[in-house]
């Protein structure tokens, strides 16, 4: 691969700072991130519950706004993107996977993979979707409904939701959290098979410490922090 696209950002933060009120006053969630993850590279985030990773990840999925900072994805700007525009942004380029599954109980596997193609006003979303499943091995489930599907399903469902678009970004959260072990050994080799094959960036969010050292990057959060961007670890490596 050309090293300059290599190390192009997918996703930059500069000084970004999210605070919440609450009764007791404003809450520090963020303090302060600066992050440069490259085009292609698997990045984990781990750190103690409360240390802000969700919101991180939030944040850069432009479900969050920031209080104050530059985050800049795909090399789009989020400050300058009203509602409208971050759902095209997240539709067209952001694949996101979260603990919960976040599938619509009413529609079948395949119309819940449909969506965000339907969103984008893709003719071809069912044939896509369709496909999608193919990829994650649910070819034989497309007209079933989640509460039909198991819990590794639902999420295979999601994963084919969220790369259904071809996101040049894979924002996942916990993608595992609901499973069990050898479940969630399966989903996670699925995604990274599916991340490689695409050549699209992934963020992982974990507390697993085996799973974050599959990714080629480690960033550590503490309260609200980052305490360690892996950086090093990554230059020192062959």
């Amino acid at each position: 691969m050309d090293q300059t696209l290599k190390y192009r950002p997918a996703i930059q933060l500069e000084d970004v700072h999210v605070t919440l009120p609450s009764r007791a006053g404003a809450v520090a969630i963020l303090r302060g991130i600066d992050l440069d993850v490259s085009l292609g590279e698997a990045v984990a985030v781990i750190g103690p519950s409360g240390s802000g990773k969700s919101t991180l990840l939030m944040v850069i999925a432009g479900l969050e706004r920031a209080t104050s900072g530059r985050i800049t994805v795909s090399g789009t700007d989020l400050g300058t993107c009203d509602e409208d525009g971050l759902a095209v942004l997240r539709a067209s380029k952001i694949g996101i996977v979260f603990q919960s599954f976040h599938l619509v109980p009413t529609m079948t596997a395949i119309e819940n993979v449909a969506l965000p193609l339907e969103f984008l006003g893709r003719a071809d979303a069912m044939d896509v979707a369709r496909e999608a499943l193919d990829d994650v091995g649910l070819s034989h489930r497309v007209s079933h409904f989640p509460g039909q599907l198991s819990g590794g399903e639902q999420q295979r469902v999601a994963i084919a939701r969220a790369l259904s678009t071809r996101p040049t970004l894979i924002l996942a959260d916990e993608p595992t959290g609901n499973l069990d072990l050898a479940t969630g050994a399966q989903v996670m080799d699925l995604l990274f098979t599916l991340k490689e094959r695409t050549g699209a960036t992934l963020l992982l969010i974990t507390h697993d410490n085996d799973l974050a050292k599959r990714c080629d990057r480690i960033v550590s959060v503490a309260d609200g922090r980052i305490v360690d961007d892996g950086v090093a670890a990554r230059v020192a490596a062959p």
